[in-house]
């Protein structure tokens, strides 16, 4: 993948902008850890995607550091340091993809790695490698006046899965600059009580930085709607960004999902910025 193929695919959520009828679209973007390499140092190259992104009125926040890259393999282990230099890549990146007026944005990321096989030396390399990092991240925000957190997705078979393992995990990693990225659909699937969950992690100072859901068939489970409740209801909001992965086909659909989520989330009396909340 590079970059004019990531452009093309921008046509897409500008024509999906356009049938909502909204003024800006967020989208988060995927970028291999080869594109991401060149774009950190190709200060025109990012130029140039901003450039695009704001000719279709397109936002972005959220980069996706998922551990695939453009040949279907995994990308380097949290225990390698390229798998910081990718992630620190894609913070240089996301700062000037930033509008003027954000304060700061996220890369998610699968974290932390394969628990099977996971020993005292694999969870020694990765937290030096964790260290590392925030440290690269607090560098860049003294460099730009904004920050970047990194968000860590607990998954299936991972050292981050259910609640407990995800709050172990992360105990010792710097709170102020990475966190939690959360995917609905999983805590929903696979936390035993999912709003305990959730509190569990926020109770041990994890900021739950972005929070991901898929799109199903034009509809939504109870567990879901109990996760948006929890975390945008009266005691929220608990994060700052939720990114909608829509598997639709067509800009016809991929709207209709986006606008599924709006109402689903005006249900809980939320509206976008320029139209005002209801009294609670």
């Amino acid at each position: 993948m590079n970059l004019p193929v990531i452009v093309s695919q921008l046509d897409t959520y500008g024509a999906v902008r356009a049938r909502l009828g909204a003024d800006a679209l967020g989208v988060s973007l995927w970028l291999p850890p080869s594109l991401a390499a060149a774009l950190a140092v190709e200060s025109r190259a990012r130029t140039r995607l901003r450039a695009e992104l704001d000719a279709r009125r397109l936002e972005v926040v959220t980069l996706s550091g998922a551990p695939f890259d453009e040949g279907g393999g995994e990308a380097p282990a949290w225990t390698e340091p390229a798998r910081r230099e990718y992630t620190l890549d894609l913070a240089r990146i996301l700062l000037d993809l930033l509008d003027d007026d954000a304060v700061r944005g996220t890369v998610s990321t699968i974290g932390v790695g394969p628990r099977d096989g996971w020993a005292e030396a694999e969870e020694k390399a990765a937290l030096g490698i964790l260290r590392r990092l925030s440290h690269g991240l607090a560098d860049l925000a003294w460099q730009n006046g904004r920050a970047v957190r990194v968000g860590f997705q607990p998954a299936p078979g991972l050292v981050l899965d259910d609640p407990e393992q995800t709050v172990a995990g992360l105990s010792r990693i710097d709170k102020d600059r990475l966190g939690v990225c959360l995917d609905l659909g999983h805590v929903a699937r696979n936390w035993p009580e999912p709003a305990a969950g959730i509190e569990a992690v926020t109770d041990s100072g994890l900021a739950i930085v972005e929070v991901r859901l898929t799109a199903v068939a034009g509809s939504t489970t109870v567990a879901w709607r109990d996760g948006l409740q929890q975390l945008f209801g009266r005691q929220g909001p608990l994060t700052e960004n939720l990114t909608l992965v829509s598997k639709a086909p067509t800009v016809e659909q991929i709207a209709g999902d986006v606008a599924y989520l709006l109402a689903e989330l005006a249900a809980l009396g939320l509206a976008p910025e320029n139209e005002p909340c209801p009294a609670r």
